[in-house]
């Protein structure tokens, strides 16, 4: 059966989803979460672990577009929240392990300072880091059991510039937990990941191609948690060989707020705010009416959401190209793309794509009588890593690259594109959307091991191309690089901020003597 028409046929059983409670993920793809960002799924990465190819590596980003020197409360994780790594190994499109993450502070500067380090911060145990972030981390399985993996382990800090933190990865090794049973986790900063030419936005780069090579989140930095687990604690009946497919989806759960001046209370249930699978899918793939609605939706529910579904088998990009670059778009119902972005590929469900790639229904011990099509990000974690990874992944023959999982490097816009022209399915790339973006590549190099992100920038602000300031001191504190104007504006400045300061202060001496109605 054709992986659309799977798809059809269960909507003739499943429920609306209209009742949702819940709200609002991605980098600003739905209009409620964009108002919330500390939960805020930016990005979702799963893939077989380059250096230790008998596990699996996790990584979620949440709250994107971090100027790294947004101080002074800087970018924490949220207390009322749950922060979770789901993986569907049978196919029913529900979670058979909940990997759950929830954060605590430990804010040293009560009333005394507003300052988030108060000297040189060489460890994470440093009297001088003033903010931290504590967590406890437990797997949640099917049958309702919950195992503790990490209890208070420690957040790696907000990166606070360089003279604060002058070693930012000895603190982020420092914050690498070992968890028991071989696998491990990070939770902190990051470089952003992701890489791309937003202007995507603006009538599809410009209309003509001509607003291409800006890596729109150059510079930015986001919050991270990585895991990496064996390979058969994600398996269906923990066994990798048998049973190789999982899915991975991320979701934030927050606490009702109730607000009152200076004060935040969580009170209530947990609900589902945001959600991410496969990328872009809620920026791209679903309309602005689906947006919040799809970020408070589970799996279960997706191919009951005929919107949804309509929407994969009858995009709306492929009509943009056509209208705006002249590119026929693929005819017919697109199989291909339910198979992409609903089943995982396989040709026990699928026509278009000939793979037997990522479905959990080619897992030998699934029921394929529960198989339930849903949007996720779908791993073969018995493909072994790619000595030499093509950034385009499965569109130029590398199978270990999205969509089957994603690792950092794949370029996943210029691979939805193509996907989205029919790429996957012919086989061929598009020759007048090849360069795609030409932003093919992150800024910041990936590391070769655990957590494999790139340090977070600490300092560098962004769009600076590497300088940290715009003006230059030399070795004895000398202003240098200012032609005479620019130092006559410095020093009027200077001279206004001195004088307003001075005048404050003399208020606030005639406020404490006469009142505050003193002239």
């Amino acid at each position: 059966m054709a992986a659309a028409a799977l798809v059809a046929a269960t909507l003739l059983n499943a429920a609306m989803f209209g009742g949702t409670n819940a709200t609002a993920s991605s980098h600003r793809e739905a209009p409620l979460i964009a108002g919330d960002p500390a939960v805020d799924n930016t990005d979702l990465y799963a893939f077989v672990s380059p250096d230790h190819k008998d596990t699996v590596t996790l990584v979620g980003n949440w709250s994107g577009f971090q100027e790294p020197n947004g101080g002074p409360n800087f970018f924490p994780f949220a207390q009322d929240a749950q922060y979770d790594f789901n993986i569907d190994n049978d196919g029913d499109a529900k979670p058979d392990i909940v990997l759950r993450w929830q954060f605590h502070n430990d804010d040293r500067r009560k009333n005394n300072t507003f300052l988030y380090t108060n000297g040189a911060v060489e460890s994470l145990d440093d009297e001088n880091l003033l903010f931290r972030q504590r967590y406890n981390l437990e797997a949640i399985y099917e049958n309702g059991q919950k195992v503790k993996l990490a209890n208070n382990a420690p957040v790696a800090p907000s990166p606070n510039g360089p003279a604060s933190m002058p070693d930012f990865k000895k603190l982020r090794d420092q914050a690498i937990v070992q968890i028991p049973g071989g696998g491990k986790v990070y939770v902190g900063p990051s470089e952003d990941a992701f890489f791309a030419d937003l202007r995507v936005f603006d009538l599809l780069y410009g209309g003509n191609l001509s607003e291409v090579g800006q890596d729109t989140l150059r510079g930015y930095n986001v919050n991270t948690i990585a895991i990496q687990l064996p390979k058969q604690a994600l398996a269906l009946k923990n066994d990798a060989n048998r049973n190789p497919n999982i899915g991975i989806w991320s979701t934030t759960q927050r606490r009702t707020m109730k607000l009152s001046p200076g004060k935040a209370e969580a009170v209530g249930d947990f609900v589902q705010v945001s959600r991410l699978g496969n990328p872009l899918v809620n920026e791209v793939v679903a309309p602005a009416g689906l947006k919040d609605a799809f970020n408070g939706l589970r799996p279960e529910q997706d191919a009951g959401v005929k919107e949804l579904v309509d929407r994969v088998v009858n995009p709306e990009l492929p009509k943009l190209i056509e209208a705006i670059y002249k590119i026929p778009a693929p005819k017919g119902q697109r199989d291909d793309l339910a198979e992409i972005f609903l089943t995982g590929i396989s040709t026990k469900i699928g026509a278009q794509i000939n793979a037997d790639l990522n479905s959990q229904i080619n897992n030998a011990d699934v029921d394929k009588n529960r198989f339930r099509p849903a949007e996720m990000l779908r791993l073969n974690m018995s493909i072994n890593p790619n000595a030499n990874p093509n950034r385009l992944g499965l569109l130029a023959g590398d199978t270990q690259g999205f969509p089957n999982g994603r690792r950092l490097a794949d370029d996943v816009v210029d691979i939805a594109v193509q996907a989205m022209e029919g790429a996957a399915a012919s086989g061929k790339i598009v020759d007048a959307l090849a360069t795609g973006d030409k932003v093919d590549a992150n800024d910041q190099a990936f590391e070769a091991n655990f957590p494999y992100v790139a340090l977070p920038r600490n300092g560098t602000a962004v769009n600076a191309n590497g300088n940290t300031a715009n003006v230059a001191v030399n070795p004895v504190g000398q202003i240098g690089s200012l032609d005479p104007m620019a130092m006559t504006t410095a020093v009027g400045s200077a001279f206004v901020f001195g004088a307003g300061f001075w005048l404050f202060r003399k208020r606030q001496q005639q406020i404490r003597k006469y009142g505050s109605h003193s002239k």
